[in-house]
């Protein structure tokens, strides 16, 4: 039985933080969902189709790792997948306090159990609304994107 682990988040852009968790994460898992969380109340720069896309792009050639989109909570997306983790990264003590009061949650609920690998040190600072704020203004964000995510072909 191989072990699945969904990657939950809204990757508004996907990062080379995200990318690392992804990378890392397949050395404990036999195959990781990115997992595009739909939310409407949240503002998105990159529609889900484009982030979908970009994303779907990025790991075409990788059969251990499927992206999807899913609406609702994570932990029924992750049940429907059949996976039995969830991974999530850590970059700072704030984001500990979030994600230790959601995987205990999820765990009560479910009896899925969270993964939380820490940032890479080199990425720790790097945070999707920083590098979306970037792209807005016009700057360049390619030393914070995965090369072939092939953000610039998208609209601002």
């Amino acid at each position: 039985m191989s072990k699945v682990a969904v990657f939950p988040g809204t990757f508004d852009p996907f990062t080379l933080g995200h990318l690392s968790l992804v990378e890392r994460g397949l050395r404990l898992v036999d195959e990781i969902i990115v997992a595009i969380g739909v939310n409407t109340d949240k503002k998105t720069i990159f529609t889900t189709e484009q982030r979908l896309e970009m994303i779907s792009g990025l790991f075409q050639d990788n059969p251990k790792v499927r992206v999807k989109t899913y609406t609702g909570l994570t932990v029924d997306f992750a049940k429907a997948e059949s996976a039995g983790v969830i991974l999530r990264g850590i970059r700072s003590v704030g984001d500990f306090e979030y994600e230790k009061s959601i995987a205990n949650v999820n765990r009560g609920i479910s009896g899925i159990e969270t993964v939380i690998l820490f940032t890479d040190a080199e990425y720790s600072y790097i945070s999707s609304s920083i590098v979306r704020e970037l792209w807005i203004h016009g700057k360049s964000i390619d030393e914070f994107v995965p090369k072939n995510l092939h953000i610039n072909e998208y609209k601002k």
